[in-house]
């Protein structure tokens, strides 16, 4: 039988004194802490919307770089609104006057900081009467026209595509009907873009309602909400929860409020770090307060469990609470270290937020092991104490699984049937980790927006909620939703190829070319050849209008393509000293250093087609390419977060297996015991992989972190049934005996905690973002297999170990 290290022994020694001979110093140590940490709560700044994740994704570098070298100057800071009207028919008399009036209104109201507004109305008012130049002018022609009259310039406006362009899918032409057209607002330079597109949202929904305001502002304003509004709904669910299984699993007000407070110190203490650290609180943060509650409900009620076993064999506060600390906080070190390499796995990801998250989780359980291997424990025996000084009464002191409680009697089941059939147990459990991990490779990999915004229809129990935790409305999920369906184009339908390196070579122009002349299945062709807006497409414009251009471009067009293969960087000089300048700057730089080709693509197609088909055709470029567009930077984002997922879990996997063989090496003298305690999590981890397409849940960058958290949460149940065997079979020797004490007692604890966590980790499942909701799913099915494990699959892993190397 190996004895711990000497040097361990004196730790622990020190560690007892200050808890049991020095409770009120530590007390008031911790919560000035406390305080401390509580002043770094008002830092925290908040970082909504999916940004924070595409930052460092070679798309979405390229795509700010376009945006910066391209866009024409007063667009760069212009802040634009889209207004969707919606109606029988948008291109009737009545619909386009109702629009037209409220551009005006727009317009003339400061606080909407309108620099002007666009819409097809103007164009038909200008047509029928071309001297109607102000608003108020082309209100009264429309005022004046006549049904017939507004759908005769329609039937002959709708062949031009500028006209036909915001107009839905439905538009008919002939007969003059859509239900739905997208005008748009431009807002001065120095307007709010949230506050305006507010305010523009309220003014529709307060004159009509066929009027839809949608636009980046509003987007922003609805990641924060739904940040805001899932901790509202959050936060009052797991004060009930905790307190009703806390309530269950100590049956004792004052323990209640041991856990509780130091559960909350945890979370000040976290966050308040962070805070400090300068750390943005993001979407995946609100996942963090459940985990420190797993992990903290799991510490405070072993250690209460375990100090009341004592005191029920007949120790007195001090001798139980130091034997009790002295067997956990070991426990509770090897559960800390394992938990914090499962999130802590999270940092090699290539994605700023789920690196983050990983170091705040982290940092937090680091926390969470000071707070209740030693605060705790310190507070226990002040309150004991106080207890027997002022003659208080004892609510509880018998612990959960007590041999004669009906889950004492039902959980030595797994040491039962391991006992008998251990083998058997885990070959079943080995062919259940094979078929459930080869089914994981089946997980729908997907990124979007809409992961991080409410739903278009909340659910039931949202919209009963009572008026202080009633979420906000939403509209962009709709809106998105709504603009996909019935409108032709938008950036969803379209990737862009930006190409760097000396565009004035004359082999550069021609290659882009031949690139789009058998372009892959998912970009849209026209006359064979690739859908595309290029500089090259200006070159024709322009030279429809000038002729001595059209004869320069003709002569330099050796291949008689329409495309310049001679003399390129002349004919590109040429044209940006011509009018068609400002339109060639949005495809080509002043020193034709940089272009980009925009390519149209089938809407409905895979993010991973579009952009592998981006890919093979930014290859046929004769100069550095870099495909971008949202489809290829949700893909890109989509293949990191699955990337980091993988490494994370097998990072996660080999180091707590490595942390697990030193430490019980160290402890114990038996290696082979970190391997035992690895069996169960590994099957909990494949079974959940397997769980995942079973439920229809994608793997994102908030549900693609639970498999390195599911090591973690699940060593925290295997670690406490392996340690307290161990010392148990060092005191008999007989694995079947030490796995029915363990069981009772541990098993015991193991549950209450399990339930508790249940409750913090399920109430992410009512967040009003469906990332966070499925998060919080996940973490239930994970924490109930982790149990299960603990208590099914390990008793049988324990006994073969025992008669291999015990």
């Amino acid at each position: 039988m190996a004895s711990q290290p000497d040097s361990l022994d004196r730790i622990l020694d020190t560690v007892n004194y200050w808890i049991t001979e020095r409770p009120r110093a530590v007390i008031i140590a911790f919560l000035l802490v406390t305080a401390l940490f509580a002043g770094g709560l008002g830092s925290i700044e908040v970082e909504e919307g999916v940004e924070a994740f595409a930052e460092g994704v070679p798309a979405y570098e390229a795509q700010q770089s376009i945006e910066e070298e391209f866009e024409p100057p007063f667009e760069d800071d212009a802040t634009t609104t889209q207004i969707i009207k919606r109606s029988d028919n948008v291109v009737s008399q009545e619909s386009l006057l109702q629009l037209l009036e409220f551009q005006y209104y727009l317009e003339e109201n400061d606080e909407f900081r309108v620099e002007e507004t666009s819409s097809i109305a103007e164009f038909v008012a200008l047509t029928i009467d071309p001297t109607a130049e102000t608003r108020e002018e082309q209100i009264r022609t429309l005022e004046h026209s006549s049904n017939g009259e507004v759908r005769d310039v329609v039937r002959d406006l709708g062949g031009n595509p500028d006209f036909a362009a915001p107009l839905s899918n439905d538009f008919n032409q002939q007969e003059p009907r859509a239900s739905a057209v997208v005008a748009t607002a431009t807002h001065t330079d120095d307007a709010d873009e949230q506050a305006v597109q507010q305010r523009t949202q309220e003014a529709a929904e307060s004159m009509t309602e066929d009027i839809v305001v949608f636009g980046g502002g509003i987007l922003d304003s609805e990641f924060e909400s739904a940040i805001e509004d899932s901790l509202t709904m959050i936060v009052p669910v797991v004060i009930l929860l905790i307190l009703g299984f806390l309530t269950s699993a100590y049956r004792d007000p004052f323990d209640l409020v041991l856990g509780l407070v130091s559960l909350v110190m945890a979370v000040v203490w976290t966050f308040g770090f962070m805070g400090y650290a300068g750390i943005p609180f993001t979407d995946m943060m609100i996942a963090i307060p459940p985990l420190l509650l797993a992990i903290g409900i799991d510490f405070g009620i072993h250690t209460v469990n375990r100090f009341r076993e004592e005191r029920e064999a007949g120790a007195g506060i001090e001798d139980g609470m130091r034997t009790a600390a002295e067997q956990l906080l070991v426990a509770f070190f090897i559960v800390t270290g394992t938990t914090v390499i499962g999130f802590g796995a999270n940092m090699m990801s290539e994605l700023g937020p789920i690196q983050e998250f990983g170091f705040v989780a982290s940092v937090g359980i680091v926390f969470t092991f000071l707070l209740f291997g030693v605060f705790l424990p310190a507070a226990k025996v002040e309150l004991e104490r106080f207890r027997r000084a002022y003659d208080l009464p004892s609510f509880s002191t018998s612990p959960l699984g007590s041999e004669d409680s009906a889950l004492g009697r039902l959980l030595p089941y797994g040491a039962h049937a391991g006992n008998k059939a251990p083998k058997a147990m885990l070959l079943v459990a080995l062919l259940l980790t094979a078929g459930t991990g080869a089914y994981a490779t089946t997980v729908d990999t997907t990124f979007e927006d809409e992961d991080f915004l409410p739903a278009e229809e909340l659910p039931a129990y949202a919209e009963a909620a009572p008026e202080p935790l009633a979420p906000t409305e939403y509209t962009a999920t709709g809106t998105i939703n709504y603009l996909e369906e019935n409108f032709e184009s938008g950036e969803d339908d379209e990737v862009t190829i930006y190409v760097q390196g000396p565009i004035h070579e004359d082999h550069v122009l021609e290659s882009v070319d031949r690139a789009g002349s058998d372009p892959p299945s998912t970009i849209i062709t026209a006359d064979g050849h690739a859908d595309s807006q290029s500089v090259v497409d200006v070159m024709h414009e322009h030279a429809e209008d000038d002729d001595e251009f059209a004869y320069l471009l003709e002569a330099n067009d050796v291949s008689g393509n329409g495309v310049p293969d001679r003399n390129v960087g002349y004919v590109l000089d040429q044209l940006l000293t011509s009018d068609a300048r400002d339109d060639a700057l949005e495809y080509v730089t002043e020193d034709q250093r940089s272009m980009r080709v925009i390519y149209t693509v089938e809407a409905d197609a895979t993010q991973e087609e579009v952009s592998n088909d981006a890919e093979e055709l930014a290859a046929d470029y004769r100069l550095g390419t870099t495909p971008t567009g949202d489809i290829v930077v949700f893909h890109e984002i989509s293949n990191l977060v699955f990337e980091s997922s993988l490494l994370s879990l097998a990072i996660a996997l080999a180091l707590t297996a490595g942390f697990l063989m030193l430490i019980y090496h160290v402890l114990e003298g038996r290696a082979s015991l970190g391997i035992a305690n690895l069996i169960p999590i590994i099957v909990t981890v494949a079974v959940l992989g397997g769980t995942m397409p079973m439920v229809g849940i994608a793997l994102n960058a908030l549900t693609g972190t639970v498999l390195s958290i599911t090591i973690g949460v699940g060593v925290a149940y295997s670690v406490h049934v392996t340690h307290r065997f161990i010392d148990e079979y060092n005191e008999c020797e007989d694995a079947y005996e030490s796995l029915l004490t363990t069981l009772r007692g541990t098993g015991g604890a193991l549950t209450g905690s399990m339930l508790t966590t249940l409750g913090g980790a399920g109430s992410l499942i009512i967040a009003v973002t469906p990332a966070i909701g499925q998060f919080g799913v996940l973490m239930v099915i994970s924490v109930i297999y982790s149990y299960l494990m603990a208590v099914i699959v390990l008793p049988p892993t324990l006994v073969v170990w025992e008669r291999l190397f015990g």
